[in-house]
């Protein structure tokens, strides 16, 4: 028996976005979170080093031990992608001449 056109789907009216466009939504929520991790991490090591000053040594003690394994990479990571993000403006502009 055919299926009527009422019982039939029809076709997306939202397109199904390519992998370039997902994996450039992904990226740019990473580097937002990652803004926001170096944002943290300023904000921490004032508030850390404030508390040093009182003779509180423990927040630094922290950001100290996480310099190395998170803080170094996130800033590391927004540095590499302010850079990519100028080529690409500079290889776009260069393009269009």
């Amino acid at each position: 028996m055919p299926e009527s056109s009422a019982n039939a789907t029809a076709p997306s009216t939202t397109p199904n976005p390519g992998l370039p466009q997902r994996l450039k939504g992904w990226l740019d929520g990473l580097l937002v979170a990652d803004v926001f991790l170096v944002i943290a991490g300023a904000l921490w090591f004032a508030v850390a080093v404030v508390l040093q000053g009182q003779g509180i040594g423990g927040p630094l003690a922290l950001f100290q031990r996480l310099w190395e394994p998170l803080f170094t990479p996130a800033i590391g990571l927004l540095m590499a992608a302010a850079l990519v993000s100028g080529l690409l403006g500079w290889w776009q502009r260069r393009g269009q001449r």
